[in-house]
């Protein structure tokens, strides 16, 4: 039986932790170094605004950004510590928490997503900016 997103998001967040918008602000203020990965696609990222000093990544370049036996060119440098803790957000939830899933799968030791994305993040009164 073939999965559907919906399938696969469940199996997703059945596999990494996910943390509210409360948690994640948290999280960010207590260890500044936190890398927070929007993985919408380009043209889709910061529909409702974007995390403060979050980085795009789309959820299709991010096995490409995170994989160390590729040429450096191909990759992205603030990935390269598998212990540093990373947040990783969407719209919604859905597709950061394949993007979380994903990169606990490359050996991410500190991965989780923001449940509910940057919608409920910005529904949190928190601040964001605009894309």
């Amino acid at each position: 039986m073939a999965l559907t997103f919906t399938d696969m998001v469940t199996k997703a967040r059945n596999n990494v932790p996910g943390v509210s918008s409360e948690e994640a602000r948290k999280k960010i203020n207590a260890q500044p170094e936190t890398f927070i990965i929007d993985v919408q696609d380009a043209k889709d990222a910061g529909a409702c605004g974007l995390i403060p000093s979050s980085a795009n990544i789309t959820l299709g370049m991010l096995p490409i950004r995170a994989d160390l036996q590729l040429p450096e060119e191909l990759r992205d440098g603030r990935l390269s510590d598998r212990s540093r803790p990373i947040l990783v957000t969407c719209g919604a939830g859905g597709q950061a928490a394949l993007g979380a899933y994903l990169l606990k799968e490359m050996g991410f030791t500190d991965v989780a997503y923001i449940d509910g994305g940057t919608a409920a993040w910005k529904q949190a009164g928190f601040e964001v900016e605009e894309a």
